[in-house]
């Protein structure tokens, strides 16, 4: 095939492809089933210029479209001629038939026009009566919610809002939901609320009321609630005293046992008193009137807010209660200040606990707890305040029985009261140092009425009366025919009867505190401990440092604590039978007032030089401790081989022992007098011979010593022998004084020798054993150091001195260097003034160069001692 063939052959088939393309495109256009925009972009975006072969095929197609309509249209022009003809036959008859109808429907309107009239009267009936059945139903709807909002205001009007709130509820929830269409519904719908909050401010300004008046009738109501708990109380005690005696208990009140009858009696008076009273109890709800508290509380929980109730309540109540707590500022100085307090605080916490146990969640049990724990720590510190300013006992046990009752009253509402009889324990400390202030006046002014000389008795009865009030018992007094004495003077029985007063003061404090018999033992025994060792001392030590007590006076006041240290037993059984308790199960403490009155033993050994007021010791195992004037030793000394075995009594340490004080008083006095006597001397210190015979001055002395040593013998063994063995010391540490004086520049042998006759007569007088009971010669050992200084110038053995000094077996042991150097420069002076020693120089020169010899060989000795020192 030539190129050409081939090129119109594939031009036919391309025209061929084209034509089918345009074929398909034109059916789709005509099947309206594909988007005409996709289909006619198809054409343009084919081939250049195609569109213009695409108008011409649709050029075509709508031809042949046009064509096949004529056809059909001239296949059916006929049958429409037809049928144009026949309606136009049909014309004319139907003319004829609407003249028909318009006259039959002409007579018809003229016919119903009276069928039309009725029948409107009878709709106009038909719809009045539908309407009256519609008012009568929606009335019958609306009717219980006009009577129930009426109810609503008549019980607004009587104020009973809890009952107006239920209403409330049962309009909203059944009644308005029924005519809430209605305009006078949504008007008592918006009411509501307003009727709430006046409710709400009508119900607290009633719980504001209700407040107040519990806030002034608190101390009524705590008053009522603390009676009744004094009376159950009283009936418990009564009850108890009943069984104790039933079982055989001692009850010992001023000295003697309640009788059963006596019981029974107090028992039955106190049951006809409770009978009297029961008509008479009233309780919180009769006092104060509960109800605005439980409408509020009702009306908060009906509207939701219950919570906002309680939040206000309890705030409420804690501002009252810090007011409560709050106290006075005079209230210490009355009880009926305490009483006021006490009964208003009962009052708020009785009112708490009625609403704790009445209301459900207003007040819990952790809320009250919490108040009372912060009230019970106001109150422990305002009645530790004020309590310390109480002064008077009885004020305070006033107040120890406020505090019980006050305790016990809010103990039996379930409070926790065990930090209020702490408490007490503190206040009873006080309590007695009141009381311990009180008796202390009262001892001072038995002390001042006391005429401290023994009580005379003249007949049976007087003795009796004495003994009864004082446990004495002397058989050798008993055995003594009237008229006889008491060793003790009158102050004895009236201090032993106010130290049993004292306990009994003390056990009104003890009794009611919730402790065991053995407990109040022991508080009774430290108490009176106290009264013994610390008042009564005192006292005693303030009476005998007075300065017109005299010796006789000092020797009754020791008389009389051996007689009150000897009934201290007396006062423990008495102590026991008041606690009633048995003997076998007696506390361990006793009345360690025995103290009070007596000394502790202590031994000394070693070698002692009795000299000035004490006992100097030169070697040995102690020290001397520090004894004066006031305070010397009671001595007891055997002298062997120089050594001195003492006993010596000390004061007990840290205890104010009034009769140490009272002894060393006398010392004091005896050596007061010997002091005033040995200012009577008169020595001529210059005397060439002496008189032969002792100063008068110390005769006096030494006759006085005897005279008073006698009123001793009423005294302690031990006493009177300190006294003695006092005297005698302070006499020659006097006499040793006398010849050392400074201010005595001359003392010649004469001199000497007549002092010698008075240091004789000491050792006489204390030879002749003025007071029994010395060993030997111990009381000769106070004149030792006199009499072997007075021997070394006399026999003028100066040779002996030097060769035995510092030896144990010396025969001037006693003799001090500087002392022996002092007196016999005063004599080596005299010597140049005088010319004691002329004919002794011209006679013996060599012994006036001893005596130089002796001076030089003491200052030696002297001087040894200081640089050894």
């Amino acid at each position: 095939m030539s190129a050409a063939g081939k090129s119109g052959a594939y031009g036919a088939m391309l025209e061929e492809d084209t034509d089918q393309t345009y074929e398909n495109v034109l059916a789709e256009i005509q099947s309206f089933e594909l988007p005409i925009e996709a289909t006619l972009r198809s054409v343009y975006d084919d081939q250049p210029n195609s569109h213009k072969k695409f108008m011409e095929k649709l050029d075509a197609c709508i031809r042949n479209h046009d064509k096949e309509i004529e056809k059909m249209c001239n296949f059916h022009h006929q049958g429409f001629v037809d049928a144009i003809t026949e309606l136009l036959k049909v014309r004319t008859d139907a003319e004829k038939l609407k003249v028909q109808v318009t006259d039959t429907n002409r007579r018809f309107q003229d016919a119903g026009k009276e069928v039309i009239v009725q029948t409107e009267d009878i709709i106009r009936c038909r719809i009045q009566q539908r309407n009256i059945t519609t008012v009568v139903e929606k009335l019958q709807l609306c009717l219980p919610v006009l009577e129930m909002y009426s109810k609503l205001k008549e019980q607004m009007s009587a104020k009973r809002y809890y009952s107006a709130l239920k209403t409330m509820e049962q309009l909203e929830n059944v009644y308005f939901p029924r005519v809430s269409q209605y305009r006078f519904c949504q008007l008592m719908i918006e009411n509501l609320p307003k009727l709430r909050e006046d409710i709400k401010e009508i119900s607290m300004s009633d719980l504001k009321d209700f407040l107040e008046s519990i806030r002034k009738h608190s101390d009524k109501i705590g008053e009522t609630a603390m009676k009744q708990a004094q009376q159950q109380k009283a009936f418990s005690v009564a009850l108890q005293k009943q069984n104790n005696v039933k079982f055989g208990k001692n009850m010992y009140i001023n000295h003697d046992r309640i009788p059963e009858e006596r019981s029974e009696i107090v028992l039955r008076h106190v049951l006809e008193e409770e009978d009297e009273n029961e008509e008479e109890v009233l309780t919180v709800q009769d006092l104060v009137d509960f109800s605005p508290v439980y409408r509020c509380l009702h009306i908060y929980s009906v509207l939701g807010d219950e919570e906002t109730f309680e939040n206000y309540y309890r705030k409420q109540r804690k501002k009252q209660a810090r007011l409560v707590l709050q106290p006075q500022s005079s209230m210490h100085e009355t009880v009926d200040g305490y009483r006021r307090y006490f009964t208003q605080i009962v009052g708020f916490f009785v009112v708490e606990d009625h609403i704790l146990h009445v209301t459900q969640g207003l007040v819990t049990r952790a809320y009250t707890d919490e108040l009372w724990n912060m009230a019970l720590s106001k109150i422990i510190a305002v009645l530790r305040a004020h309590s310390s300013y109480c002064t008077d006992p009885d004020l305070v046990l006033e107040l120890k029985n406020l505090i019980v009752i006050f305790a016990d009253t809010l103990q039996g509402y379930g409070f926790p009261v065990n930090r209020l009889f702490d408490l007490l324990f503190e206040i009873r400390d006080q309590y007695n140092e009141t009381l311990l202030k009180k008796w202390a006046g009262v001892f001072r002014d038995i002390f001042e009425e006391d005429n401290y000389s023994p009580i005379p008795i003249v007949s049976e009865e007087e003795y009796r009366i004495v003994t009864s009030k004082f446990p004495f018992q002397d058989p050798d007094l008993e055995k003594q025919s009237f008229p006889k004495k008491f060793p003790m003077s009158q102050s004895v029985p009236h201090i032993y009867i106010q130290v049993k007063e004292f306990i009994y003061a003390s056990l009104k404090f003890s009794e009611s505190l919730h402790r065991s018999s053995t407990e109040i033992d022991d508080m009774l025994r430290k108490s009176t401990n106290l009264l013994l060792t610390r008042t009564l001392s005192s006292c005693l030590l303030n009476l005998i440092r007075k300065p017109h007590i005299g010796l006789t006076e000092l020797v009754q006041i020791i008389i009389n604590t051996t007689h009150l240290e000897q009934a201290c037993k007396y006062l423990e059984d008495f102590i026991t039978n008041i606690t009633n308790i048995s003997q076998e199960t007696v506390h361990t403490t006793r009345l360690y007032g025995l103290s009070t009155f007596k000394l502790r033993r202590g031994t000394v050994e070693g070698f002692y030089c009795l000299c000035e007021i004490g006992i100097r010791p030169l070697s040995g195992k102690k020290k001397n401790p520090s004894w004066n004037s006031c305070s010397s030793p009671t001595v007891k000394a055997d002298m062997q081989m120089e050594r001195c075995l003492l006993v010596v009594d000390f004061p007990q340490p840290g205890v104010a022992d009034a009769r140490h004080a009272a002894e060393g008083e006398i010392y004091t006095k005896l050596n007061q007098k010997i002091d005033e006597f040995v200012q009577l001397a008169d020595y001529d210190w210059t005397m060439s011979e002496p008189d032969g015979r002792a100063s008068g001055y110390l005769m006096d002395l030494i006759n006085f010593l005897r005279s008073i040593f006698q009123v001793f013998t009423h005294l302690p063994g031990k006493v009177a022998q300190t006294a003695c063995m006092s005297a005698c010391q302070h006499l020659s540490t006097s006499l040793m004084q006398m010849l050392l004086d400074s201010e005595l520049k001359q003392i010649s042998m004469g001199a000497v020798q007549q002092f010698n006759l008075d240091v004789i007569q000491c050792e006489l007088f204390a030879s002749s054993e003025p007071v029994p009971g010395f060993q030997g010669d111990t009381l000769q050992l106070a004149f030792i150091d006199l009499r072997q200084l007075l021997d070394l110038f006399m026999v003028w053995d100066w040779s002996t001195y030097l060769a035995d000094y510092g030896q144990p077996a010396s025969k001037y042991l006693r003799v001090n260097p500087n002392t022996a150097l002092t007196l016999l420069e005063k004599m080596k002076d005299t010597s140049k003034k005088n010319n004691i020693f002329a004919q002794f120089r011209k006679n013996d020169r060599d012994k006036q160069k001893l005596i130089e010899t002796v001076v030089k060989q003491l200052r030696s000795l002297v001087n040894g001692m200081s640089q050894h020192t």
